[in-house]
């Protein structure tokens, strides 16, 4: 075999890497696709609305990122998803608190399912509210694995979100955090002592936009990749 041979056989079984923002060729195959394409805002909006807050948001270094303090409220997709599986990276400010939402109760309205993104050590609900208000939770509702791996504040962490039918998996920096069932004995047990107990459907399944939160600290995302799942 020549080399340039060689080299032909290697580019047809190497796997492509993207840069930011951008799928692989592998992903474009698997059915994957950008909710944020690095550079606008198209395919979000302020939750209740039909355009995009005119503060408190912005693009910035490829990354879409709430300005500290600034308003705009929370953000949704256009679009509603069902099964998926998402991935994306997030950095959070220092004493810094949000989250992404989904299998929202209401589409009109911020509550649902919420993967926590908080200063672990510093911020008082990741303090005080115990370990189901940390990073990887469900939030309120079930605390992540004990041995979770949470990069230090200001650094990128990369999360994954799992429905599969009523089936969820949450996981963070390429370990699973947690696992529920929709609708179960369990989770509807757990609702019923937490925050959510007076919500209406909250637990059940819906077929709901991805919620990016506003909590008034600085936090940004980028690589905000879906699958949709049949």
């Amino acid at each position: 075999m020549t080399l340039r041979t060689l080299f032909f056989t290697l580019s047809l079984v190497a796997p492509s890497f993207a840069a930011d923002n951008e799928l692989s060729a592998e992903e474009k195959t698997a059915g994957w696709r950008l909710l944020f394409d690095g550079k606008t805002t198209a395919g979000w909006r302020a939750i209740g609305k039909q355009e995009f807050p005119a503060k408190g948001w912005v693009v910035a270094d490829g990354a879409l990122k709430h300005e500290a303090k600034s308003g705009g409220g929370d953000i949704v997709t256009v679009e509603d998803f069902e099964s998926f599986e998402l991935t994306w990276d997030w950095k959070i400010a220092e004493v810094g608190n949000s989250g992404l939402k989904y299998n929202l109760a209401d589409k009109a309205k911020a509550v649902g399912f919420e993967y926590q993104m908080i200063d672990d050590e510093k911020h008082p609900d990741g303090i005080k509210g115990g370990r189901k208000h940390q990073t990887a939770g469900l939030y309120d509702l079930m605390e992540p694995a004990a041995d979770k791996k949470t990069n230090p504040v200001g650094e990128w962490n990369k999360s994954r979100i799992l429905v599969q039918g009523n089936k969820v998996e949450h996981w963070l920096n390429g370990a699973k955090t947690l696992e529920f069932e929709i609708a179960s004995a369990d989770l509807k047990d757990r609702v019923s002592k937490s925050k959510y107990k007076k919500v209406a459907g909250f637990g059940d399944k819906q077929v709901s936009p991805i919620l990016l939160q506003d909590h008034g600290d600085e936090v940004s995302v980028k690589n905000l990749k879906l699958r949709p799942i049949k």
